[in-house]
């Protein structure tokens, strides 16, 4: 198995773990269990679907990711990122079209990880990143407000602006006892955030609120009174019906998940990275993403990917291999198999306090400010990533940020290309003074092309050389800082030397190196101009031109 595909706790096997780090990482799994327990069950909850596929999540996608993926310290499992999707695809296809597109993520999250699309993955701009999960944290922190004031809406609008018209109207209906649990748990989760690492005080305040509702009786809405009891058993492993019609109209979807989920997995996996001075492996790490999908929709789950939170907790409290997660799994069946008859007390307002708090920390509000003091075309990413994620979708949202940073991108490359007539702007001196080239005939002109010459380049290439003033009889294009030409440069270049041909000028390409030579070759350059004009530095390009001129 190649190493940049093999799963780091395989590498940590074969080179061995001590006993102290199987006893530190244990523990910090233990931690993570219990951290991972209330949010697997909060994002279940906030995506449409029942508490358990939560749970149910958490322990396939755990164990699995932490066994087989490429991260020594990575804790998989549902999301925040993948409320809004989720939601959206229960709304409009059920529980069984989520299952599917869940399989299929999983499915294009393995090819991604076999073609090596881990590391194109990590090119994402930034603010695209932010663009959308600091939308995302907007439509988590409105779709809570309903339990969040214990408002009692039976069935709120899936959209953004409905929604809030929905409170307003609503209002007037608020649950005071509601209120004060969900205010308690966020006060009790900063509380502990600076009394403790190791404890957790979502536990805490989930132990305190569901205690008092169920002691004084008090009038609110629990996981129970909406969602039923909570199952403590896993169901056969199977998949929905489904035929090309269902897969057309999932694949969508399908691929949003996927790509979230592969930016959202890789991007904690750098951060992790960072925090213990490792370093991942982007593709293995992407397959166990793939696998741990599939898992997880089989077992009637939901999407998952790597939890940033979740996995700098394990970092903070210890971890360093992936017996950790694969603890924090374990954990986390154990408390469902024992203790899920319990968790059905819940009050669904604790639940909504947490996910404001996850929704604060996923809002990146310092980066988003940040970014909108730096350049143009990062601003103009990040507010229509961020509006298209709030007003309308999120998978709209990554579609058009993917193209708009792509175009972006093109505009910055094709910027970066710089064409100069060394001859006409008297610079001769100056650019071949090394090669010791005092002068060129008043016939020739010499041009000097700086970077990759692509399809967002070519044009500008080709207009340039074309609108000069062609009193010549040899043209030299000295190209040894050109790294790349793709289809369209090589189009354009065969153009440029068709009409420069057709108009009696000679061109020669000069410094030309050996891997564009065999690309010259694939792209019939050589069909339309002798060999012997393509050289290798302006030597050679200058002496062939005095020849020429000669004869």
């Amino acid at each position: 198995m190649q190493p940049e595909f093999t799963p780091k706790l395989f590498s940590l096997i074969k080179q061995g773990i001590s006993k102290k780090t199987i006893s530190t990482d244990t523990i910090a799994g233990i931690i993570v269990g219990i951290v991972a327990l209330p949010l697997s069950i909060a994002f279940a909850i906030a995506s449409g679907v029942s508490p358990e596929k939560g749970i149910i999540t958490a322990i396939i996608a755990g164990i699995l990711i932490s066994a087989f993926g490429g991260s020594r310290v990575q804790i998989g499992g549902p999301t925040g990122a993948f409320i809004v999707i989720v939601y959206g695809i229960v709304q409009k296809f059920g529980v069984d079209g989520l299952t599917i597109a869940t399989f299929m993520a999983g499915v294009i999250i393995i090819g991604m990880g076999i073609l090596k699309l881990g590391n194109l993955l990590k090119f994402i701009p930034y603010s695209l990143v932010v663009g959308f999960t600091s939308g995302i944290a907007i439509i988590i922190f409105s779709s809570q407000l309903n339990a969040f004031f214990g408002l009692g809406i039976e069935k709120v609008p899936a959209d953004f602006i409905d929604k809030w018209i929905v409170y307003y109207n609503n209002f007037s209906k608020i649950n005071w006892y509601s209120f004060l649990i969900a205010i308690g748990t966020i006060l009790t989760i900063l509380i502990f955030q600076k009394i403790s690492s190791k404890i957790p005080g979502s536990i805490i305040a989930i132990l305190i609120s569901t205690i008092s509702v169920v002691y004084f009786k008090l009038p609110v809405e629990t996981i129970e009174s909406n969602f039923g009891n909570i199952s403590g058993s896993f169901s056969a492993p199977s998949l929905p019906n489904f035929n090309y019609e269902t897969i057309k109209s999932l694949i969508q979807p399908a691929f949003a998940i996927a790509i979230l989920g592969s930016i959202e997995s890789l991007l904690s996996a750098v951060v992790s990275d960072s925090m213990i001075g490792g370093k991942h492996r982007s593709n293995v790490e992407l397959i166990a993403q793939g696998f741990a999908n599939i898992a997880s929709s089989l077992f009637g789950g939901i999407p998952a990917t790597g939890a940033i939170a979740r996995t700098a907790t394990n970092v903070k409290n210890g971890g360093r291999t992936p017996i950790a997660g694969i603890v924090h799994g374990l954990v986390l069946l154990a408390i469902m198999l024992l203790f899920a008859p319990y968790a059905k007390l819940i009050p669904l307002s604790c639940l909504a306090g947490i996910l404001v708090i996850v929704a604060y920390h996923m809002s990146e509000w310092r980066q988003f400010i940040s970014i909108l003091k730096g350049q143009r075309m990062d601003i103009i990413i990040l507010l229509t990533t961020f509006f298209l994620t709030v007003v309308f979708d999120l998978i709209i949202a990554l579609e058009i940020g993917i193209i708009l940073s792509s175009f972006m991108f093109m505009k910055r490359m094709s910027e970066s290309v710089h064409i100069q007539n060394i001859t006409s702007e008297n610079k001769l001196k100056e650019q071949l003074f090394e090669q010791e080239i005092h002068d060129l005939p008043k016939e020739v002109q010499l041009f000097e092309i700086n970077g990759p010459l692509f399809f967002g380049a070519a044009r500008q290439f080709q207009e340039t050389l074309t609108s000069f003033n062609n009193d010549c009889k040899v043209v030299i294009l000295r190209m040894r800082y050109i790294p790349i030409i793709d289809a369209t440069g090589f189009q354009s270049l065969k153009e440029i030397i068709k009409t420069f041909n057709s108009s009696g000028i000679l061109i020669i390409l000069s410094g030309i190196n050996p891997e564009l030579r065999s690309d010259f070759r694939k792209n019939g350059i050589y069909e339309i101009i002798d060999r012997k004009y393509i050289v290798s530095n302006i030597i050679m390009a200058v002496s062939r031109a005095k020849t020429y001129l000669k004869t």
